[in-house]
């Protein structure tokens, strides 16, 4: 098992091209070099990049989303992620559109740069490379109902007692606690039960899903969040620990004025659009071929808005302070949009930039994808094939560090059990 690296001589591996390397091999130079635009292999055929977790093994039995998206946040700052999968279905996204030639888009774009092997851990030959797998990892994710892994003998308690190192990161609808631990969970539910749906959409219509899976992907952030945080306890203490997260609790986190508001009023805020519901103006505005948004955050900022579209408005009792602004929102977006009616997006966009008013267009995800500003940060990056060339578009990795080697293309997506041969090698090498 690798040792979280820390300073002095553990910072060599925080540089090393490699994740699943003891620090002997570095002093014994058995190490490869990465080739940090393309990608490369190490001497087990792994995909490998630099990073901060460079020498750390991830085992890996989440599917869907919440967890490989935690794996997938982890392997971009230089983890090796082994997914096991189950034989002949693999993880449910591999069906999943949409679909090139035959394979999912939506699968690749979430476990590039991983590897797959399948295991079926009710039989006795794939438990026994399991545990051998579980011996020289750092850290093993699932994201079963709690349970599951207690009846297949890998339980927390279980694994702590056999390997107390390892960590045991653990994602599930409602957590390993709690009266509904054992019910199901998807996106959608947690999302209306935790309150988000509540607050989205416009007043006085139903209630709407956020458009991004943010019950999955918030979930995935915290799961990772709290693996870092259990991988520098264990370089302390030596011992492991279990992290559970709850998809519901993640969409909770994510109320802070909702939760502020309903505390102090005693009344459950509604939607309310595109507007800010303390902020004004924080929203959308109708100039002549569109919507774009104004986000004037205090009085000063309002002030400047004012003199950019020459409104005498800064210092009208009605919206001198932002609780009068909000008290006379509807009354102020419309002697706002009575000026901006009269020029086009980007004039006012231009202008109020030029004034330092923070302001942007409402693009659609083809027009992201070009947006100077995110190709300039390597925000869209090319999914390599198994011959090194660009297969599927994805989001790079938005944790730029100034060690952190961000290269153009990552790692191809691992076919179903694609890697059980260097696997197996791997395993076999730290018999001898």
């Amino acid at each position: 098992m690798a040792q979280f690296p820390g300073s002095g001589k553990g910072r060599r591996a925080i540089f090393a091209a490699v994740r699943n390397v003891r620090p002997s091999d570095l002093r014994q130079g058995t190490v490869m070099t990465a080739d940090y635009d393309r990608g490369t292999r190490n001497r087990d055929g792994a995909c490998i990049m630099a990073g901060p977790l460079s020498g750390i093994t991830i085992l890996d039995l989440t599917h869907v989303l919440a967890g490989p998206y935690a794996s997938m946040t982890l392997a971009d700052l230089g983890a090796r992620v082994i997914k096991v999968e189950r034989p002949g279905i693999g993880d449910d996204t591999r069906a999943f559109p949409p679909f090139k030639d035959g394979e999912s888009a939506y699968f690749a774009t979430i476990n590039h740069g991983k590897e797959s092997i399948a295991l079926d851990l009710k039989a006795e030959g794939d438990k026994a490379i399991f545990d051998d797998l579980l011996a020289r990892s750092d850290v093993v994710l699932e994201n079963y109902r709690p349970g599951v892994m207690e009846r297949m003998g890998y339980g927390w308690e279980t694994l702590h007692a056999r390997h107390p190192r390892l960590i045991y990161g653990a994602v599930s609808g409602f957590g390993h606690t709690g009266p509904e631990a054992q019910k199901p969970a998807y996106d959608m539910v947690v999302q209306a039960r935790g309150g988000v749906m509540s607050i989205t959409g416009e007043r006085d219509r139903d209630p709407v899903r956020v458009g991004a899976s943010i019950g999955d992907i918030v979930a995935g952030m915290f799961l990772a969040q709290g693996v870092l945080a259990a991988l520098l306890e264990t370089r302390e203490t030596g011992l492991g620990q279990k992290v559970d997260i709850s998809m519901l609790d993640s969409q909770l986190a994510l109320l802070e004025h909702a939760i502020a508001l309903t505390s102090v009023t005693g009344e459950p805020p509604r939607p309310s659009g595109a507007r800010h519901p303390s902020i004004t103006p924080f929203e959308t505005f109708h100039a002549m071929d569109g919507l774009f948004v104004i986000a004037a955050g205090n009085d000063a900022l309002f002030a400047k808005l004012c003199d950019a579209l020459q409104l005498p408005l800064a210092s009208d009792a009605r919206f001198a302070t932002n609780p009068a602004r909000c008290d006379n929102a509807r009354l102020l977006k419309r002697l706002i949009e009575a000026v901006t009616l009269g020029e086009s997006k980007a004039h006012w966009i231009g202008v109020l930039t030029d004034a330092g008013i923070p302001t942007g267009p409402i693009q659609n995800v083809k027009e992201v994808m070009q947006d100077p500003q995110i190709l300039a940060r390597n925000m869209v990056v090319d999914v390599l094939d198994e011959a090194g060339k660009p297969r599927y578009t994805a989001a790079g990795n938005p944790i730029k560090m100034s060690n952190l080697p961000d290269p153009e293309t990552r790692g191809p997506a691992p076919a179903l059990d694609g890697n059980r041969a260097q696997i197996l090698a791997w395993l076999d090498g730290s018999k001898r």
